[in-house]
């Protein structure tokens, strides 16, 4: 028997499959039951602002945004928005 991928076949592999040009029977049509593109992205509001931080703490977030593939920008938006949450509930 010829393996389609190196190695040696173990429990988990399949034999190949067959398709064949033989009618399918009774089809059924499935309606379109995911929302549309738009509805996936949430959008807030967001006001722009300017801040002054230490050029300490932007190393910081540029770095780790980096290494998880994100913005910098969007982490500290996240932090200050866990923040405002945290206090807001205990208030």
């Amino acid at each position: 028997m010829e393996l389609d991928i190196g190695g040696k076949e173990g429990k988990y592999m399949k034999s190949k499959i067959k398709y064949t040009d033989e009618p399918m029977g009774k089809l059924k049509v499935v309606t379109d039951f995911l929302p549309p593109p738009e509805q996936l992205v949430l959008k807030e509001d967001h006001i722009k602002v300017t801040l002054a931080l230490k050029k300490s703490s932007i190393e910081f977030f540029k770095k780790e945004a980096k290494k998880h593939h994100t913005s910098y920008q969007k982490m500290i938006r996240q932090l200050v928005d866990w923040y405002t949450s945290h206090h807001q509930k205990s208030a």
